[in-house]
């Protein structure tokens, strides 16, 4: 029974791969190019110290968006605003950061405070006008996507901008006492040394720790029970007792806490200022990471892996003169297969089940008659 389960779990995903990867290899064929050689180079860019620290600092960043998304998912809120709550968040941390001068550990807490209070605002509005208004929630997070880009484009030119530079727009840089350390030297302690230009960063272990708390909420805890319940039936958890406007309120703020949350990867591992060059499509990657993951904490942290892995390999494809778009094809098929691959095993799986349950419960025609 057990190996009939991790079979039927691994169909889908096996499948998704199959056909990304032969669609993939026709895009490589019809523009001319080899798709094994192709495929080397995108492996020889992950292969290797610098490849691999590469995928794990993004794939820590990843997996918390993905659980930023997740948590509305569960509750069928698609929260596709993520993107825009994100961005608000690293934007008033940053000029909370760089205008601070206290000690760099309560400077970070702070921050993180800052972008998480900050980005769950701005997932609480559209909470708002779905309970009162009956505001679609899809329609209202896309909707604030465009005013979180107005409003950061106003205040970043205006309130929160460095005046010391007039070239460009961004926040003040933050102290280095402020920002998260790398784990190179905790890896040392161990004996084992990375490169001098290559660094682990230890928002690594808060993405560890989101995922641990992302289980215990979601399949351990009253909230995340009445959650899922929700999700599967809002008018059986109605009946149940489950406020249903508390609930969505609710699981809008914490998921944009934690696109917030997400943010401060970039913004106290790498910039350290929120300007122009922040990435601009993180809270997306996140929609994509949670679908692939099927919202399951340990199907989020494979997804945001294997995301991060295509994505560095395909910085490789310069190298053999291939255009790095095969790598976004790769990732949009492997979205639409997965999808399509998991809801084939579900409909496959569940017949069979109540196929097996007609069986079981199937009475004898002797034992009928007597």
């Amino acid at each position: 029974m057990r190996l009939a389960s991790a079979r039927r779990a691994l169909t889908a995903p096996a499948m998704a791969l199959g056909v990304s990867l032969i669609i993939a290899s026709a895009a490589l064929l019809v523009s001319g190019h080899n798709p094994l050689r192709a495929y080397q180079a995108m492996w020889a860019n992950v292969d290797g110290a610098d490849g691999l620290v590469t995928v794990l600092n993004y794939g820590g960043r990843y997996y918390v968006m993905g659980c930023a998304v997740a948590l509305g998912f569960k509750m069928n809120l698609f929260n596709i605003g993520a993107n825009g709550q994100y961005q608000v968040g690293a934007l008033f941390a940053g000029a909370v950061g760089g205008a601070l001068h206290l000690p760099g550990p309560i400077n970070i807490f702070i921050m993180v405070l800052v972008a998480c209070a900050a980005s769950s605002a701005w997932a609480f509005i559209p909470g708002v006008l779905n309970v009162t208004r009956r505001v679609n929630v899809v329609v209202a997070t896309i909707m604030m996507n465009g005013v979180a880009a107005g409003l950061i484009g106003y205040l970043l030119r205006t309130k929160f901008r460095d005046k010391a530079d007039v070239m460009t727009a961004h926040t003040r840089t933050i102290a280095e006492n402020s920002r998260i350390p790398s784990l190179n030297r905790l890896l040392r302690l161990v004996g084992y040394h990375l490169p001098s230009n290559t660094s682990l960063q230890g928002y690594l272990v808060i993405s560890v720790l989101v995922g641990v708390a992302f289980y215990v909420l979601i399949y351990r805890s009253r909230f995340g029970f009445d959650l899922r319940a929700s999700g599967l039936n809002a008018a059986a958890a109605r009946s149940s007792g489950v406020d249903p406007k508390r609930m969505v309120l609710t699981t809008m703020a914490l998921s944009g806490a934690l696109a917030g949350l997400a943010a401060m990867s970039v913004l106290l591992c790498e910039q350290y200022e929120y300007g122009d060059r922040f990435p601009a499509l993180l809270g997306f990657t996140g929609i994509t990471v949670a679908l692939l993951g099927r919202n399951s904490p340990g199907g989020i942290a494979a997804s945001a892996f294997v995301v991060a892995a295509i994505e560095q390999g395909s910085r490789g494809l310069v190298t053999v003169d291939i255009p790095q778009e095969i790598g976004q094809i790769l990732q949009g098929t492997l979205l639409v297969a997965a999808v399509i691959s998991y809801e084939v095993v579900r409909r496959r799986t569940q017949a069979a089940t109540i196929r097996e349950a007609a069986r079981r419960t199937a009475v004898p025609v002797a034992a009928a008659v007597v």
